[in-house]
């Protein structure tokens, strides 16, 4: 009887680890998400190598909007780093803010430029939004604000 149960113990555990190399080979390419991320790597990264965002600035105040306007302003970065730098995602933090970026490799020592589109309907006084950028940099994540002070048109 312990015979038996040894055996269908050492089959289980064989057929577990088959199947896990299986589901291994099947997803064993490098998505584009993990591009030279140290968090992501089981080896010690030299961040010195990496891509490295850097911004004109990183704020933009558009003053005093009327209700209504649609305004936009351009983020101009530069990739500082030694490797191409990818923009992966960028958010913003309601729909009235939209940013555009290319998704295009930017070589090291070239400028790119991340536009931001602010819809001011139906919003009064004091407006902050943020767009976070996402790129292969480390940290992986930028911050980008917008400021404006909207007031209604007089009638």
């Amino acid at each position: 009887m312990k015979m038996r149960s040894l055996a269908i113990t050492f089959f289980l555990v064989g057929l577990f680890s088959v199947s896990c190399n299986t589901k291994d080979r099947e997803h064993s390419s490098v998505s584009t998400e993990m591009i030279r991320n140290p968090i992501s790597a089981q080896s010690e990264t030299d961040l010195s190598e990496l891509p490295k965002i850097q911004f004109d600035k990183t704020e933009h105040d558009f003053g005093i909007l009327l209700q209504g306007e649609k305004v936009s302003y351009t983020f101009v970065f530069k990739n500082i780093g030694k490797q191409d730098l990818i923009i992966k995602d960028a958010s913003a933090t309601c729909g009235c803010t939209v940013p555009k970026f290319t998704s295009k490799p930017i070589a090291p020592g070239k400028q790119g430029e991340i536009e931001v589109i602010f819809d001011s309907s139906n919003r009064t006084g004091r407006q902050v939004k943020t767009v976070t950028v996402w790129s292969n940099c480390q940290p992986n994540q930028a911050k980008l604000q917008i400021f404006s002070e909207i007031v209604v048109p007089n009638k």
